[in-house]
């Protein structure tokens, strides 16, 4: 009648439900049994296949209930409570000593010791036990010795409280078991963590040393324009080969060249308090745009002749960070006079409703198709400049992207290329 297992919870294991199917299959064999043997009901035919009727409709309901995913609410106890009852007054009815019932009680006992742990199964399968020996005392046969009765009654109270501390036993060895592979994945998943921990740490280090890496070589590139052109402009003054008018202009530009190269060594501070990115920090100023271009184009060499430059709507101003805007747009209007020959430099730019659009323009042999992306990679470098360091046009978009604005390089009509960038600035 009774097997080990929850049967009352929830559950979809297999073994509990083969549990269920098992406790069906000893009522169907008892009654089997009766039918064959109908003599095994010691003339108590009525009574006995009441009892096996009610058994029956009892496992059915667990079967179906178990099944369903419904359990019912009793709980596992009380349910190993019912089935000890119905066996134990079954075994009294059926011939006590004799009684074919009698091989379910090591189920009830086994049962007894799973759901209420060691102390209390044996102390229930001693109770089974005792209530057999009552069972084969009232219900044995009269011919039946009153010493047999005790004997077989002690008997089978010794097995059953045996076999509830064989189970007890068989329980903790797989609880150590469990608690050993336990402590094996605790600690497993404890080493699985502590690598990824080491190889984020890894890959943390590496990240840096490539940002400081990155730094350097961005540093070396933004220095080289602006050194190259103090060291002509001071030569050229030195030598006194400008005119009077040309002398002013070098004046001016080696002033803005060293505005410029000032903003660089104070973006390059942060280099040792934040993350180690080359861009810089953000400072804010007021900007006009028609002389924003202007120093744009001088840094970037582009000759008085070869530049055109259109500023809508005249006067404009905006606030930004000039290093950065002027990091970017000198960036692009080189590689424009550097591919465009003798052809002019032309760089526009618009300010509406809080959005800057800024285009340079060439006359350059463009890009071929589909490397509109690629040149904007670290390292790579098309054209004239293949085989060089390839850092321009990465710093670009990097500067572009810390400035949340949007960077393209489309094919120009009549043959060039245009750089356009759209950034939100607010208003001076």
């Amino acid at each position: 009648m009774e097997v080990y297992g929850p049967w009352t919870r929830r559950s979809d294991s297999a073994e509990e439900r083969a549990a269920v199917v098992i406790r069906a299959a000893v009522v169907a064999a008892v009654g089997l049994a009766l039918v064959i043997g109908p003599e095994l009901a010691r003339g108590r035919m009525l009574v006995v296949w009441v009892i096996v009727a009610a058994t029956a409709v009892y496992a059915a309901a667990l079967l179906v209930t178990e099944w369903a995913e419904r359990p019912l609410p009793a709980r596992p106890a009380v349910i190993t409570v019912i089935d000890g009852v119905l066996v134990l007054v079954a075994c009294g009815l059926t011939g006590g000593a004799d009684s074919i019932f009698v091989a379910v009680l090591p189920l009830i006992a086994i049962a007894m010791s799973l759901r209420s742990g060691p102390v209390l199964g044996r102390l229930g399968a001693l109770g089974v036990g005792f209530g057999f020996t009552v069972a084969c005392v009232v219900g044995s046969d009269p011919d039946v010795p009153l010493s047999e009765r005790l004997l077989t009654g002690a008997w089978w109270s010794g097995f059953l409280v045996a076999a509830a501390v064989l189970v007890g036993v068989l329980v903790r060895m797989l609880e150590r078991q469990l608690a050993v592979a336990a402590e094996s994945r605790a600690r497993e998943l404890a080493e699985h963590e502590k690598l990824l921990s080491e190889r984020g740490l890894r890959a943390r280090l590496v990240a840096a040393q490539q940002a400081r890496l990155d730094g350097v070589r961005v540093v070396l590139h933004e220095f080289r324009t602006p050194v190259a052109s103090l060291t002509a402009l001071t030569g050229d003054l030195a030598a006194g080969r400008l005119a009077p008018q040309a002398a002013d202009t070098a004046i001016r530009l080696l002033a803005e060249h060293a505005v410029h190269l000032r903003d660089m060594l104070e973006g390059l501070a942060d280099l040792a308090v934040r993350d180690g990115s080359p861009l810089g920090r953000v400072t804010d100023r007021r900007v006009v745009l028609g002389e924003l271009a202007e120093a744009v184009l001088d840094a970037a060499a582009v000759a008085p002749d070869r530049r055109r430059i259109t500023v809508e709507p005249p006067g404009a101003a905006v606030r930004c960070d000039p290093q950065r805007l002027r990091r970017v747009l000198t960036n692009l209007a080189e590689n424009a006079a550097r591919h465009s020959g003798d052809s002019p430099v032309e760089l526009a730019l618009s300010y509406s409703d809080g959005v800057l659009a800024a285009e340079v323009r060439d006359r350059g042999p463009g890009l071929p198709p589909g490397q509109e992306g690629l040149v904007t990679t670290k390292g790579v470098a098309l054209g004239e400049r293949r085989g060089t360091a390839g850092l321009g046009l990465w710093i670009v978009e990097a500067l572009v992207g810390a400035m949340n604005g949007e960077l393209t390089l489309e094919p120009r009509e009549g043959g060039g290329l245009v750089a356009r960038l759209i950034l939100s600035l607010d208003p001076a």
